[in-house]
């Protein structure tokens, strides 16, 4: 599959779709976290330069040669904290809205931690994040303007890529911390290798293909985990199904590579660090090409 042009119209409100102009591989990119919106009802407590600490930033760009590559790639515009689609629809903090009555919610540890699927909580110390109580009208609309209509975007992108093979693979980017902090899992002050990946622990792809992306990043000199300290959260659990077909990795870059995690501005080490994954793009891709059947 030579190199091609991406197609130009896949901008929208919600989400950014970057599709190949030609032929498309069996395998699908997203990045939720990346986008840097905050719609007028989000009520913030913290300036941005504490809020956004929480975004993956510029982790759409280090992939961005992905449909040049015949990859298709998705991305969120919309702030994390703002709707995080990494995050059940229901994992919300009952205390956290102003009024919760009759909401089925499931609340997991990250949301008592402040970080369910509407955020409340600031890093990296957990500071309130909102000026008041998050609304119930917010919330329910967050997820019908932004959850649902992602989730759908990215089931039909990997639809769209299976189309005539046996198996297609999906890789959902991150990035991450250098050090683990309060409102990480990991203990805190813990150090990160370059990369994580993740599977949910085997449920959500088959071993083949966490192996294969684990032996092409070591190949181009990134250390690398599985599933430590992250094993995969809503994304992988919706849409990996290796069962039917489907092989969903989540993959977490270390910001250290790229970013200075304080000022939030590009390092010289970005450059070089793009061009590494790109090349992993490129062997992914070839690879999925003849795993996909």
């Amino acid at each position: 599959m030579g190199t091609q042009a991406p197609a130009k119209d896949g901008e929208g409100e919600v989400f950014d779709i970057r599709r190949p102009a030609g032929p498309v591989a069996p395998l699908v990119l997203d990045s939720p976290h990346s986008g840097k919106v905050y719609p007028p009802d989000f009520r913030p407590a913290q300036p941005p330069q504490r809020y956004r600490r929480a975004e993956d930033m510029y982790v759409d760009e280090l992939f961005s040669s992905a449909p040049f590559l015949g990859v298709p790639l998705l991305k969120a515009r919309f702030g994390r904290i703002y709707c995080d689609v990494n995050r059940a629809s229901d994992d919300m903090d009952p205390e956290a809205l102003d009024n919760a009555e009759g909401l089925e919610l499931a609340p997991s540890a990250k949301a008592q931690l402040g970080k369910g699927v509407v955020w409340t909580a600031t890093p990296p110390d957990g500071a309130p994040l909102l000026v008041g109580p998050v609304r119930r009208t917010e919330y329910l609309d967050r997820l019908e303007r932004c959850w649902h209509p992602y989730h759908a975007a990215l089931g039909e992108l990997i639809e769209e890529a299976r189309a005539g093979r046996r198996r297609v693979f999906h890789l959902d980017l991150h990035s991450m911390q250098p050090v683990a902090n309060a409102m990480h899992e990991d203990e805190t002050g813990s150090l990160r290798p370059d990369i994580v990946l993740s599977d949910r622990e085997g449920a959500s792809a088959g071993a083949g293909y966490l192996e294969a992306a684990r032996t092409l990043l070591l190949e181009l000199g990134f250390s690398v985990a599985v599933n430590d300290p992250f094993k995969g959260a809503e994304i992988l659990r919706r849409h990996g199904n290796p069962a039917q077909g489907v092989h969903s990795l989540q993959i977490e870059v270390n910001r250290a590579l790229y970013m200075d995690v304080e000022s939030y501005g590009k390092t010289a080490r970005f450059s070089e660090t793009r061009a590494r994954l790109s090349a992993f793009l490129v062997s992914l891709r070839d690879w999925a090409a003849k795993s996909g059947g």
